[in-house]
């Protein structure tokens, strides 16, 4: 069988796309998989470097800001198109695979004019515009959330939950104590909570402010924090945390500042409580590992859409939602009472663990496999 996966342009389409690609091939060692990206987008990178071969396709996204670069983004789109007929005609995939982004958007709609059978994989509770483009050209439609048929016809919805990284449940407690003692020199004790602040590989800059701005009250509270600032404001807030070191001396060594931390799986194995943006897959992460959860929506995404996977949680008493625009202000103190509130943390972690869907790759490729099969 021969599989065409398109999508891209951030981690969040990425990552599903990889981890649906190692499921099929887990599955059927024989098949064949090629994936069509956007030129100059993330995707051109990551998938080579997950194994797999890419075509980039010239697509760009419209300018809503500055319309007269449109002109340019349409000529882009006719050629795309063009290009992504050529790929169909000599692939000849079995089925089509879109998981949101631009170059999904001419790939799919082309592969289904061809006749090929489309599958979309929407992982935000609020539809991105690609997939609700295709949604007339899909055979299935894959979601993460309840109540995608407000955008989705509900004869081809299937709830199967975003896929999440491999062995994110490998790591215990004991182990993590140990790894983070040795890999930061900290002394991290079981007995203490551990806090962890996680704004993904770039960062998270309100959360990132909102830690600086309170890091006073974090190390009179002697709980245990992971603080990952992502890279872009790294040098700022380790910075600020020299600076109360030598305030605080010893008492600060109960926090951790990184960029980026490898082993995420001893991260969740030790955190008592999460502070976290609201993407679709650091929600399906949570809800797999029953975290109990601070989220705080990005206003800087399109149509709010972590605000809506934030309240699909928050709705079921799952999660904590803080706006980004009064984080600096309530945040920490929220943290802080949160995770000295056992029964609050309890009950947090037993509702967010209804929510979870495991083997999400899996049941997509086997939906995937199903219509190959007709």
């Amino acid at each position: 069988m021969k599989y065409l996966i398109s999508g891209g342009g951030t981690g969040g389409h990425i990552f599903p796309a990889v981890s649906i690609a190692n499921a099929l091939r887990e599955a059927d060692p024989s098949c064949e998989i090629l994936f069509v990206g956007a030129l100059g987008r993330m995707e051109m990178e990551r998938i080579p470097q997950s194994g797999y071969k890419i075509i980039g396709l010239p697509v760009k996204g419209f300018d809503r800001s500055r319309p007269w670069r449109n002109i340019r983004v349409v000529i882009d789109l006719v050629r795309s198109m063009i290009q992504a007929r050529r790929i169909v005609r000599n692939f000849r995939p079995d089925v089509g695979i879109g998981v949101g982004g631009y170059a999904s958007g001419a790939a799919m709609k082309v592969a289904a004019k061809m006749g090929v059978p489309i599958l979309l994989q929407e992982q935000n509770g609020f539809a991105g515009v690609t997939n609700k483009l295709l949604k007339d050209d899909a055979c299935k439609i894959c979601v993460a959330y309840e109540g995608m048929e407000r955008f989705f016809p509900k004869e081809k919805i299937i709830l199967t939950g975003n896929p999440v990284r491999q062995n994110l449940t490998s790591g215990t407690k004991e182990e993590a104590i140990r790894y983070f003692n040795d890999e930061f020199g900290v002394n991290f004790i079981p007995d203490k909570q551990t806090l962890l602040i996680i704004g993904g590989s770039l960062g998270a800059r309100t959360i990132n402010q909102s830690i600086i701005a309170h890091l006073d009250e974090l190390i009179d509270s002697e709980i245990q924090v992971i603080w990952q600032t992502g890279k872009n404001y790294f040098s700022d807030c380790k910075k600020a945390l020299d600076e109360c070191r030598l305030k605080f001396g010893p008492m600060s060594a109960n926090i951790i500042c990184t960029d980026f931390v490898s082993q995420m799986p001893l991260a969740y194995a030790l955190a008592d409580l999460v502070i976290s943006r609201a993407g679709a897959s650091s929600i399906s992460e949570l809800c797999l590992l029953g975290k109990p959860s601070i989220l705080v929506p990005s206003p800087n995404v399109a149509e709010d859409h972590q605000t809506h996977n934030a309240m699909a949680l928050v709705k079921k008493d799952a999660a904590v939602l803080v706006k980004d625009v009064e984080a600096k202000d309530i945040l920490i103190s929220n943290a802080l009472a949160l995770i000295k509130d056992s029964e609050r943390l309890r009950s947090l972690k037993n509702n967010i663990l209804t929510l979870a869907l495991p083997d999400s790759a899996r049941l997509i490729a086997e939906e995937v496999m199903r219509l190959a099969a007709k």
